[in-house]
């Protein structure tokens, strides 16, 4: 037996950031591209950008910043620290349904 469970952050009902944008920003820390990220995680360049830009604009802040001299992109700060408290709380989340799990199987025998 297993508990379900999917977090995104919304405001004014539309998606600002959830497991796919953080899947998307840590493939750019790593590759320093979008276009490398988006090819990382299978997905179209299109797709990447519309979900960055998205959540920018929704956020109000930007999430990256583009060096055009070294053609290289990297987070902000901000952003860095979003993924940083969006990845405790599924960790958080994911200790209490592991303890709540073992609960409903203890019952459940």
């Amino acid at each position: 037996m297993e508990i379900k469970y999917k977090i995104w952050l919304e405001k004014g009902g539309k998606v600002i950031f959830g497991k796919g944008r953080d899947n998307i920003l840590n493939a750019v820390t790593e590759h320093h591209s979008l276009n490398a990220a988006a090819k990382k995680l299978e997905m179209s360049y299109r797709a990447a950008w519309g979900r960055l830009k998205a959540s920018e604009e929704r956020m109000g802040m930007k999430l990256v910043d583009v060096d055009t001299k070294e053609k290289s992109m990297k987070l902000t700060d901000r952003a860095k620290a979003i993924i940083d408290r969006f990845e405790k709380l599924e960790q958080d989340v994911e200790k209490l349904l592991d303890e709540a799990n073992r609960d409903f199987e203890k019952l459940i025998r």
